[in-house]
């Protein structure tokens, strides 16, 4: 597949692909911290929390999937090790064992604000690419990303 099959120019969708598999990096390390976040929930938040963060990596393991069929639509490989993701993401990776429920909302937040910023980036290039569905795509992640931010801020009693 080529990005001109699907009416654009391979040279304007050149960022959309970078800031993508940018995007698909910071993705997968903010995965793994779920996980770890999931897994490793104590005290008395565990039910509320485990949950969440359940349902939270189980929506990141799906927009993960949908950026990577995103730049094979584009006509380039997504990347897929994990060298290259620690490498490329500018989120970092933490030890969620021992760490305490609202350290692990916190870490999860900044995760998301980081995201977002990612996000109104991506915006930005496919509104000039006129990449109309990358734009879609990406504007649905991000409202989700928006709501959850709000919902685990009222949750930690922050503003």
């Amino acid at each position: 597949m080529d990005a001109k099959e699907i009416s654009l120019s391979e040279k304007q969708v050149k960022p959309v692909v970078d800031l993508l598999n940018d995007y698909l990096a910071n993705y997968h390390i903010h995965y793994q911290k779920l996980r770890g976040c999931h897994w490793n929930i104590k005290g008395q938040n565990f039910f509320t929390l485990h949950l969440k963060f359940e349902e939270l990596y189980t929506n990141a393991q799906l927009t993960i999937d949908e950026i990577a069929e995103r730049v094979l639509t584009l006509g380039k490989p997504p990347h897929s090790r994990f060298e290259d993701y620690i490498k490329e993401s500018e989120i970092k990776e933490i030890n969620t064992i021992g760490l305490q429920d609202l350290a692990m909302v916190d870490a999860v937040l900044e995760d998301m604000a980081h995201l977002i910023q990612l996000e109104r980036d991506l915006l930005e290039a496919t509104s000039a690419a006129g990449d109309d569905g990358t734009n879609d795509m990406v504007n649905r992640f991000m409202q989700f990303k928006e709501k959850n931010t709000w919902m685990l801020r009222s949750f930690a009693g922050k503003k």
